[in-house]
């Protein structure tokens, strides 16, 4: 039976990277995708991995209706054997929906992968329809890191390397950015509720408080 599959994680946790692999499994063995995405780092167009693999993809724009897209694509005697949808957290509720239309009256697999909180720790709506309306949830097994080596849970926005917690929910960045950048940081849950990123941890340690005081 076909299957709208959620593959969820936090950034850096290889979504994108198991997107393609998919594609190149299904296409070794002559199937034709569908795939669609929306802000990706690599721009408008792209399915792109932080290992160099790219793509080319259908930018899902505000409004469209995929249903309706792919089915224009089939009348006009394209093929599509297969969807992924990568960062479908970006994608509205009612694409979500209509992505499980395509499952349930067309009788293709959607592959969907995104992140399911933003850096406020809260719910992107088209992750939450995901959640709702998913055949099959599948959390990713690349496990990323804080930087103090436990487990990252948490996605955190930075500017010159602090933690920021207001501001929209979709700004387009990185991890890695240079400074003065809007970047992202996966943070376990500890050192995301203390806001404490990798460089606000490094200040922390060569803060003279901290080191030892001489004695006479």
């Amino acid at each position: 039976m076909p299957e709208l599959v959620f593959f969820s994680g936090t950034m850096d946790c290889g979504k994108s990277t198991l997107a393609l692999q998919i594609e190149h499994n299904r296409s070794a063995r002559g199937l034709t995708g569908m795939i669609f995405t929306r802000d990706d780092r690599a721009g408008e167009g792209k399915l792109s991995s932080r290992l160099g693999l790219v793509t080319d993809a259908v930018e899902v724009e505000d409004g469209q209706d995929v249903y309706a897209f792919l089915v224009d694509h089939l009348s006009r005697g394209g093929r599509a054997d297969y969807v992924i949808a990568d960062e479908a957290q970006f994608l509205a509720p009612e694409q979500i929906d209509q992505l499980a239309r395509v499952v349930d009256d067309l009788g293709l697999d959607v592959f969907a992968f995104g992140i399911t909180t933003d850096f406020r720790s809260k719910l992107f709506p088209g992750s939450q329809r995901l959640v709702e309306l998913a055949d099959r949830i599948e959390v990713l097994q690349v496990e990323a890191l804080c930087w103090c080596g436990a487990r990252a849970t948490h996605n955190a926005r930075t500017i010159d390397g602090e933690m920021v917690v207001e501001g929209a929910q979709v700004v387009v960045g990185d991890v890695n950015q240079s400074a003065g950048q809007v970047g992202y940081e996966v943070l376990c849950r500890r050192h995301h509720r203390r806001r404490m990123t990798a460089a606000t941890a490094r200040a922390a340690a060569l803060s003279p408080d901290t080191l030892p005081v001489p004695t006479a």
